[in-house]
C-alpha cells in the first residue's frame, strides 16, 4: 500500500516508511520541483521513496531471521 502512496505523495510515503527528517527534507524539494518543473522532477522522488519502503522491508527481514 505504502508503493501505492508513493506513486501520489512521496514525502508522505517516506515519513510513514520511518524517517521523518529524510520526509522533511524531501517535502522541501519535493514542492518547488512540482510547482516550478511542472512535475518532471517527480519521479525522482517516487525512485526515492520505493527505494527507502523496500529497505525498511528488507531491514524486517533481517531481524526477523536473525531471533
Amino acid at each position: 500500500m505504502n508503493y501505492v502512496l508513493a506513486l501520489l505523495l512521496p514525502p508522505l510515503s517516506i515519513l510513514l516508511a520511518g524517517r521523518p527528517i529524510l520526509a522533511v527534507v524531501v517535502f522541501l524539494f519535493w514542492l518547488p520541483a512540482i510547482i516550478f518543473s511542472g512535475g518532471l522532477g517527480h519521479p525522482i522522488f517516487i525512485l526515492l521513496a520505493w527505494i527507502i519502503i523496500w529497505q525498511k522491508q528488507e531491514d524486517r527481514r533481517v531481524r526477523r531471521f536473525d531471533r
